[in-house]
């Protein structure tokens, strides 16, 4: 079996049709369709069942199609290490992120980024969850993630800054003038809850805080994207932990947390960077928006003063 029959594969997986993927790859179907069917013939089944409408993978395609993508995403990060030996100057660059990440960190450090490197196209992969970032990053769909620090990470991990955490409350609130707020002083109000909440130990630091100062936070909505808590506390629907730099632009109140708790921001991998990848680090550390001190590696979630 050859590296191109598993991007074939990847592809027609990817593009789930075999017509968009030979469009893609600028190959005929019928020349696709011959090396999809001779990697077939090499591992001894059928990987893709031709479905009325599109394809999918076989129970023996779904065993094989994760080696056979991780070998493919790696084979294109290592042109890309390759050509970024020789300065960032032109290629792509692909960072794997969170959704709240992605609105708010990364806007500033893109557009200073395409200033100072306009050969160096970059695409941004965004998930819902840590737990997909970290999921899908294993499996090499980028060459850098950025995002909470990773559980368990095997790979190089550099933290890059520390985000502020703050209480959302709309305008007209009574803790919306306030210089800081305690726990211990919400403990009959409903909560937004999101899954890129920070987590401390394996457990949501809100949980943890929450029951420390003697109560179980009643959650009024739970949302996937951090985009959409920050709407839903800003319209009264509930308090809502967050980053400050979520805030950017929306007309909600912010209250720091009595003690002030911060969270690291890191950039982890699956092999050291260089190139465009280190350059990017790079900025992401010197950004105001990446946390207001940038630290060596240590332990993640949040963290008090």
């Amino acid at each position: 079996m050859s590296l191109r029959q598993m991007e074939y594969l990847v592809a027609v997986i990817e593009e789930e049709s075999f017509t968009r993927a030979a469009e893609a790859l600028h190959v005929t179907q019928s020349a696709l369709s011959h090396q999809i069917k001779a990697l077939e013939r090499e591992v001894g089944g059928p990987l893709l069942e031709r479905m009325p409408r599109g394809v999918r993978l076989t129970v023996m395609g779904r065993a094989y199609f994760p080696h056979a993508e991780l070998a493919v995403r790696s084979a294109r990060q290592a042109r890309r290490a390759a050509l970024a030996a020789n300065g960032a100057q032109s290629g792509e660059l692909h960072i794997a992120t969170v959704h709240a990440q992605a609105i708010g960190v990364l806007p500033e450090v893109c557009a200073r980024w395409t200033r100072e490197h306009p050969g160096v196209r970059l695409v941004l992969h965004e998930y819902a969850t840590t737990e997909e970032l970290e999921e899908h990053m294993a499996r090499g769909v980028a060459d850098m993630a950025l995002g909470p620090g990773p559980k368990d990470w095997q790979g190089p991990v550099t933290v890059v800054g520390r985000e502020r955490m703050v209480l959302v409350v709309p305008h007209g609130d009574p803790l919306a003038d306030r210089e800081s707020v305690r726990l211990a002083e919400l403990a009959d109000r409903p909560w937004v809850r999101c899954s890129l909440e920070p987590m401390v130990e394996g457990r949501r630091w809100l949980d943890l805080e929450c029951e420390r100062v003697g109560f179980t936070p009643r959650t009024a909505v739970r949302t996937q994207h951090s985009s959409t808590a920050v709407r839903m506390a800003s319209a009264g629907v509930g308090v809502l932990l967050t980053a400050a730099h979520e805030l950017r632009g929306l007309d909600c109140a912010s209250v720091p947390t009595d003690p002030p708790w911060r969270r690291e921001i890191t950039v982890f991998s699956r092999v050291e960077l260089t190139g465009a990848a280190a350059e990017f680090t790079e900025l992401l550390r010197a950004a105001d928006g990446a946390g207001d001190e940038a630290r060596r590696p240590g332990r993640t979630g949040p963290h008090p003063g």
